[in-house]
């Protein structure tokens, strides 16, 4: 297993293992080590992974989402026909399978945040890529916290936010049905704005943009406008790594500690699965 540094912001790729099979528990630990050392992302390059596969490497981490907890009413129809563990992020038309999207994730968000668990980590693997474009954002919030003054972190740290699938609607699912259940709260949570890793004990800012609708302690014009300070100021250049895809990547990243924008500059097809793992309730 080799080790290697993507940008100065965060990220690490892996090469020289290979997840499809027994992974030892050496290994594995060696691949969350890395993830947590690199602040959230991590690739693992030359991966080939049938959907069973892909499961059972991502249940080491933990429970995923779409097992004993499902996907929200709105998502399912993007689900791979058998595997309501796998998110098609797909904007190709596939025989037997659901019609994708063509513009899915882009904006900046964190998986799931709309949850009282939210995601732990995504693990994202691609199955086919564009010839150019298509790229992927990571944005360190450890950073983004860490950049600010110790009298505004000190303020954030007594400040709780919604997070609202509703808000999505108006992004992401805005040319979508949405079901009552979004539209009424029925996929929103309230968390800290700013929250501890469980595992590295580090501290870091928890909005994005995707979700996050309102800071409740304020009125909602402050709200309105420190949340845009805050969207503006972690999505700065010196936080930020822009990952270019290769066929049978295996993209992971900890969403409790990393946003993340998928590019839609392509017209050609893009077709990956993702598996999501449910994380803890946000301290």
């Amino acid at each position: 297993m080799r080790i290697t540094s993507l940008s100065p912001a965060l990220g690490a790729e892996i090469t020289g293992v290979d997840v499809s099979g027994a992974l030892s528990d050496a290994d594995f630990s060696a691949v969350t080590q890395a993830l947590h050392d690199h602040d959230g992302v991590l690739v693992l390059r030359d991966q080939n992974l049938s959907p069973d596969q892909h499961i059972k490497f991502s249940r080491r981490f933990g429970e995923l989402f779409g097992e004993t907890e499902p996907y929200q009413d709105t998502v399912t129809k993007y689900l791979l026909p058998g595997y309501p563990q796998i998110f098609r992020a797909s904007n190709k038309i596939v025989e037997g399978e659901p019609q994708g999207r063509t513009r899915a994730g882009n904006y900046w968000h964190s998986d799931v945040s709309f949850r009282p668990r939210p995601a732990m980590v995504s693990i994202l693997y691609a199955i086919e890529i564009p010839s150019i474009g298509g790229d992927t954002l990571f944005c360190n919030m450890y950073s983004a916290y860490e950049r600010l003054s110790d009298p505004v972190q000190q303020f954030l740290s007594s400040l709780t936010s919604r997070h609202d699938f509703a808000r999505n609607t108006n992004i992401g699912f805005s040319h979508e049905n949405i079901s009552a259940q979004d539209l009424e709260g029925g996929n929103a949570a309230e968390h800290p704005v700013v929250r501890t890793h469980p595992e590295s004990g580090r501290r870091c800012l928890f909005v994005n943009p995707g979700n996050t609708s309102r800071i409740l302690e304020l009125h909602p014009r402050e709200s309105d406008e420190l949340l845009e300070f805050l969207f503006n100021h972690s999505v700065q250049e010196e936080s930020i790594y822009r990952h270019r895809w290769s066929v049978n990547d295996l993209m992971i990243w900890d969403n409790r500690c990393v946003m993340h924008y998928a590019i839609a500059d392509y017209d050609e097809d893009r077709y990956m699965h993702r598996t999501t793992v449910m994380g803890e309730k946000p301290v």
